[in-house]
């Protein structure tokens, strides 16, 4: 179990203000919780810009009537089999679906595929959530 250790910091009281606000509006019971959830947050995003192995998801919202569409995002994803743990798809209305594709691999690989799944002509919206295996976070 990880030992506690307390520490102070100096903040405008401006800033420490804003800061209350977002505490109490995310719902967290006090500051320490706030502040060791932007310190995992910079650390995910550290694990990325080092390209260590990662996880995340690749949101895709496109219309199934688009010609040609679906195959050339079911051609994509088999080129990356490897690294697409597992993929929903939702009928969001008559024309729109919407597609979570769960990954795991190398941040740039990871950065490379969900380019190329947004780029594909038909695709309205893309998105690549960071996440981590959880391996420096406590």
């Amino acid at each position: 179990m990880s030992h506690l250790v307390r520490f102070s910091i100096s903040l405008e009281e401006e800033l420490l203000q804003k800061f209350d606000l977002q505490v109490k509006e995310r719902k967290y019971k006090n500051r320490s919780e706030a502040i060791r959830d932007l310190i995992r947050e910079e650390l995910v995003e550290t694990e990325w810009a080092n390209n260590e192995k990662v996880a995340g998801t690749i949101t895709l919202v496109y219309s199934h009537h688009k010609r040609g569409l679906v195959q050339k995002l079911t051609t994509l994803q088999h080129d990356y089999y490897d690294m697409i743990t597992s993929t929903q798809h939702i009928h969001m209305d008559h024309d729109n679906c919407l597609e979570v594709i769960i990954v795991q691999g190398e941040a740039s690989a990871l950065k490379q595929l969900a380019n190329e799944l947004k780029a594909v002509k038909g695709v309205k919206y893309g998105n690549l959530a960071m996440a981590t295996y959880g391996q420096g976070l406590l």
